[in-house]
């Protein structure tokens, strides 16, 4: 039996991007807000650090589904996808980048009319100044952007440093510092310095009135007397809840707000009226990854933020960027002991073992085989201070298929064979950038044996559309069919985009809260 219903003007699902934006838009309009989050709360310097420890890095894995760790990493049918849990969301462990996209992106015919990149313009300021988002200032001196800086040019490629909600140098408020320079910006700064959601938008609302539960993982919604009903476990009590909200803003991300809504039509058959696009149209955004090893300088690759520039290849079609993302000394030291190979010697197991790499990531990491250098080393290992990664972004053709297999939510997609020509662009620049480097170049290894790609860039399955025969929810982020629900977070991108997404998701999230405040 669930406990004695709580009752807020909106109860909001999710504390990452969306769910934060919504929510302080909601309590400054003097609503009562109730944020739903399934993670924890995490402090600077809170972060795990210890690879072995599972339960503390990976969120609910397969033979440990009490797990409330940092990551939740899943292998789906047709493609792997990393998404982070806790309260902050993508913001805790992204690479800092904001972009907006060239206004091309835009004229997909997907799109709703009248979204594109000047009607956005208005909302992407508002998340600047929110996050007070900056490049890396140009008297940080570091090898790596150098090094990437000339490559581009000797490619005839135009490259930036794009904007990032980091505190440069000065620090951002008590127990905060200024960036360090550590590379640890995708496994959670221990400074403070990344102007996270938790620190900002939330912490805002908070100061509001907003109530913001952590440990809360939302099973279903069902229609109500007056709004809906939000269904939910308790995970540290063990206890099933529920919060009823006049009106209710989707935010738990591509794969938590498509899971909920068809568990919520197909399982629990409480909104059966959900459109029958609910789930199509899911994209990778291209994430597509490789990297250089034995390059001819030394590109000290743990100084400075993870990225700091951005390359664009949105000359022809299929268009993409590119960056270089780098990480911590003791991260990049493992990455370059296991060297680069081309996994000829694992494909004939690689469907047999795709299924499986939802129990065999967390064997290795208990074992110790991604915390520290292996030996014997990998072929092309080299000196880790010789090593970067390459990661594009493109434009795939966002065409892939959400849906429940035995209650669990899945992903089908031959994404290979449909993205071909984009997959073989991507790796043609990184090997044209390889020649600048003077190294050696490798896709990562995954692609190589599973022709899979693994994502940190999900998109899509509740498109914004004028009608439920083409999407699943209005322009403005309202569920067909279903007053004052919305949707607001990467979902509801009818395609993908080719370059990081953050900042768009973002701004769609505040134009999809003025409607929400509206309806109330």
């Amino acid at each position: 039996m669930a406990e004695k219903l709580e009752r807020f003007d909106a109860v909001v699902v999710g504390a990452g991007f969306g769910g934060s934006i919504n929510a302080l838009r909601l309590a400054q309009a003097g609503k009562s807000v109730l944020v739903l989050e399934r993670g924890r709360r995490y402090e600077p310097g809170g972060f795990p650090r210890e690879v072995r420890d599972v339960d503390q890095l990976l969120w609910r894995y397969p033979t440990h589904p009490q797990a409330q760790g940092l990551y939740d990493v899943r292998f789906f049918s047709g493609i792997g996808a990393v998404v982070a849990s806790g309260v902050g969301g993508g913001s805790l462990i992204y690479a800092n980048i904001h972009i907006r996209p060239d206004p091309v992106v835009f004229e997909d015919p997907r799109w709703p009319r009248g979204i594109n990149r000047d009607f956005l313009n208005p909302y992407y300021d508002r998340v600047r100044d929110e996050l007070h988002i900056a490049p890396l200032p140009e008297d940080i001196k570091l090898p790596k952007r150098d090094a990437y800086r000339g490559a581009a040019r000797q490619a005839g490629r135009e490259i930036f440093d794009p904007d990032q909600a980091v505190s440069w140098k000065t620090s951002p408020g008590p127990g905060r510092q200024a960036c360090q320079l550590a590379a640890q910006c995708e496994f959670g700064c221990p400074y403070g310095a990344k102007n996270t959601l938790d620190l900002t938008y939330l912490a805002q609302a908070q100061r509001l009135g907003a109530q913001i539960a952590a440990g809360c993982l939302v099973r279903h919604i069902e229609p109500g007397a007056d709004g809906y009903v939000v269904h939910y476990a308790d995970i540290a009590r063990g206890s099933p809840r529920a919060a009823a909200g006049k009106c209710v803003v989707l935010c738990a991300g591509t794969l938590g707000t498509n899971e909920i809504l068809l568990r919520s039509r197909d399982l629990y058959r409480t909104l059966p009226d959900l459109s029958p696009r609910l789930g199509f149209g899911y994209s990778g955004n291209g994430d597509f990854l490789g990297s250089i090893q034995n390059a001819r300088e030394d590109l000290r690759p743990w100084e400075g933020p993870d990225v700091t520039s951005v390359i664009r290849y949105f000359d022809a079609p299929p268009q993409f960027t590119m960056a270089a993302p780098t990480f911590s000394r003791p991260v990049m030291e493992v990455l370059a002991s296991l060297g680069q190979s081309d996994g000829r010697w694992l494909r004939y197991l690689g469907p047999m073992l795709w299924p499986l790499m939802g129990r065999l990531l967390p064997w290795a990491l208990r074992r110790g085989l991604l915390s520290k250098p292996q030996r014997p080393a990998g072929p092309h290992a080299g000196d880790p201070a010789h090593m970067t990664n390459l990661f594009a972004i493109g434009r795939d053709n966002a065409n892939g298929i959400m849906k429940l297999k035995h209650g669990a939510l899945d992903i089908e997609w031959n994404y290979a064979a449909e993205n071909s020509a984009l997959i073989e662009k991507m790796t043609n620049a990184m090997r044209e950038l390889n020649q600048a480097y003077g190294g050696t170049f490798a896709p990562l290894l995954t692609w190589e044996v599973f022709k899979r790609i693994i994502t940190v860039h999900s998109l899509g399955g509740c498109h914004l559309s004028e009608t439920p025969q083409t999407g699943v929810v209005s322009p403005r982020g309202e569920v067909h069919g279903y007053r004052r629900l919305f949707v607001a977070d990467g979902s509801v991108i009818p395609t993908s985009i080719g370059f990081h997404p953050v900042m768009t998701i973002s701004a769609l999230s505040e134009y999809i809260a003025e409607a929400v405040v509206d309806s109330l």
